[in-house]
C-alpha cells in the first residue's frame, strides 16, 4: 500500500519518544508546570488508557524480581501477554497504588508526598512513567522514596531505570551512599546475569572490583585486587585493573623499604626532606612524582626508578616529563633539570629541547624558587618575541629583555628599559655598552 506524501513527511518527522531540550530550567514556570505534569500524568493513568504504541511498559506483579519473575516476563512476552523483552531496561512500568509516591511542586523545588492508599494493596495499579524524571535531583529522590517504600519490585524498577538513563560512574557513586538500594542493584544484576549475559557490560564486576575501596588493610586489599584480575571485565577495564593491582603491589615493596631507609637514619635525603605521607594506595602520578623524589638516580632494574614505572604503565613522555621536572626542580637539583632538556644529535651537538613550551617550563621552575640565572636559560628559548620579553620582565631576567631589544635594534625601547633596572647595576652598564655601540644600526 503506498503512503501520500504528506504521510510519509509525518512518519519520518514524528517520534513516539519525547527529545532533550536545553530549555531554561532556571524558569520558576517551567517547572511548576513540568511538575504538574508529571503529577497528573501519574494520578490521570489510574483510570486513563494509553496506547501501548506509545510508552514501552513492564509489568511488575508484586512478585520479588528473581530468576522465575524474570522467566516469567520472558515467556509472557513471547506469548504476546507482556511487554518488549528486548531490554530489561523500563521507561514506564505498572506500581501498585499504596506503593506511589507524588512529587509536586512546593515553592523553588520539588517534595514527596504519599498518596491515599486503598485498603486492599491489590486493588488497584497505576501506570507511573519514569521519564517524567529528568534531572539528577529527581531521580535520586525518586531513588529514595523507592527505598522508603519498602517494596523490592519498586526500588528494583527505578534501579532499571536509572542503569538505563545515568552513566556508571553516577550510578555507582550514588548507590555507594545507598546500600538499601546497592543490595537490590546487586541481587538484579547476579540474577539477571543468567538470562541476560550480553547486556551486563561488567557492571557487576565492576560492583565486585569496588568493594577494594573498604579494605583498609594492604595487604589484604592487594591480595583482593589480585582476585579481581581474573574477573571478566572488558578489555579496557581488564588493564585498568590489572595495573592496579601492580601498582599497589609495588607501592607496597617501596614502602617497606623506605620506612626502613628513614629509620635507619643513613640515607641522606630521607633525613633532609622527611617523608610526609605513606606512598600506599597513592595514584600513579603522585607514585612517579615520589620516585622521582626520593629514588632519581636508582637504575631501571629496580622497583622505585622512575623509568621502571614509566615504562611499567605506559606513562606518555610529556606526563613523566612534568612529574620529573616538578620533582628535581622541588629539590633545587638543576643539574638534572638541565639534563632533562639536553638532547645530542648524531653528530654530537646538544641542543635544548622539551615536550613542553618553554614558557611553561618557566612557569614550573619559577613556582619552586629558581634563581634568575637558571630561569633565564629558559625564557630566552621561548619563541615569540612579545611573550619571551614579557616573562622575562615578569621574573626580571633582565639580560633577556636587554639582548632581544639589541636584536630588534630598538634604541627607543633600548632607553625605556634602562629607567627600569637598577642604577649602577650591571644590566645598566649592558645598556650603556651597547648604546655606545657604533656597530650596532639602530633602526630609530
Amino acid at each position: 500500500m503506498m503512503k501520500s506524501k504528506a504521510d510519509e513527511e509525518d512518519y519520518w518527522n514524528s517520534s513516539k519518544f519525547k527529545a532533550f531540550t536545553f530549555d531554561d530550567e532556571d524558569d520558576e514556570f517551567t517547572k511548576l508546570k513540568e511538575s504538574r505534569q508529571a503529577v497528573n500524568s501519574i494520578c490521570g493513568l489510574v483510570e486513563e488508557e494509553e496506547d501501548e504504541d506509545e510508552v514501552e511498559k513492564v509489568s511488575w506483579s508484586g512478585e520479588p524480581v528473581g530468576s522465575e519473575g524474570i522467566s516469567r516476563f520472558l515467556s509472557d512476552s513471547e506469548t504476546g501477554s507482556g511487554a518488549s523483552a528486548s531490554s530489561p531496561c523500563v521507561s514506564c512500568f505498572l506500581l501498585p497504588v499504596s506503593c506511589r509516591y507524588l512529587v509536586v511542586g512546593q515553592g523553588d523545588g520539588v517534595q514527596p508526598a504519599r498518596a491515599e492508599l486503598p485498603q486492599d494493596r491489590h486493588d488497584a495499579v497505576a501506570a507511573v512513567s519514569l521519564e517524567k524524571f529528568r534531572s539528577l535531583q529527581e531521580k535520586l529522590l525518586l531513588l529514595d522514596e523507592a527505598v522508603g517504600v519498602h517494596d523490592g519490585n519498586v526500588i528494583t524498577a527505578v534501579l532499571i531505570y536509572l542503569k538505563k538513563s545515568l552513566s556508571k560512574e553516577v550510578l555507582f557513586r550514588e548507590l555507594e551512599s545507598r546500600q538499601t538500594a546497592l543490595r537490590h542493584f546487586i541481587h538484579y544484576l547476579t540474577e539477571t546475569l543468567m538470562l541476560f549475559p550480553v547486556c551486563l557490560h561488567g557492571d557487576r564486576q565492576l560492583l565486585q572490583y569496588k568493594e577494594h575501596l573498604r579494605i583498609t588493610d594492604e595487604n589484604k586489599r592487594r591480595d583482593f585486587l589480585k582476585s579481581c584480575v581474573s574477573l571478566p571485565f572488558s578489555p579496557e577495564d581488564a588493564g585498568h585493573v590489572q595495573d592496579h593491582y601492580t601498582l599497589l603491589e609495588r607501592q607496597i615493596i617501596i614502602e617497606a623499604t623506605d620506612r626502613q631507609a628513614e629509620t635507619g637514619g643513613k640515607v641522606e635525603i630521607f633525613q633532609k626532606f622527611p617523608r610526609r605521607a605513606s606512598i600506599l594506595n597513592m595514584p600513579l602520578i603522585t607514585t612517579l612524582y615520589y620516585c622521582c623524589f626520593y629514588h632519581y638516580a636508582e637504575t631501571e632494574g629496580t622497583y622505585s626508578s622512575p623509568a621502571n614505572i614509566r615504562q611499567t604503565f605506559r606513562i606518555a613522555e610529556k606526563q613523566y616529563f612534568v612529574t620529573a621536572l616538578a620533582a628535581r626542580a622541588k629539590l633545587k637539583a638543576w643539574h638534572d633539570v638541565d639534563a632533562l632538556f639536553t638532547s645530542r644529535n648524531w653528530l654530537g651537538f646538544t641542543r635544548k629541547k622539551s615536550p613542553l613550551s618553554f614558557s611553561r617550563v618557566a612557569d614550573i621552575l619559577s613556582k619552586n624558587n629558581a634563581p634568575v640565572q637558571v630561569l633565564q636559560e629558559y625564557v630566552g628559548l621561548v619563541d615569540d618575541v612579545e611573550l619571551r620579553v614579557a616573562l622575562a620582565q615578569k621574573y626580571k631576567c633582565h639580560f633577556i629583555v636587554i639582548s632581544t631589544y639589541r636584536d630588534l635594534k630598538d634604541r627607543q625601547l633600548l632607553l625605556g628599559y634602562r629607567g627600569k633596572v637598577e642604577r649602577g647595576s650591571e644590566e645598566e652598564r649592558k645598556i650603556d655598552e651597547l648604546l655606545s655601540n657604533p656597530q650596532i644600526r639602530w633602526k630609530n
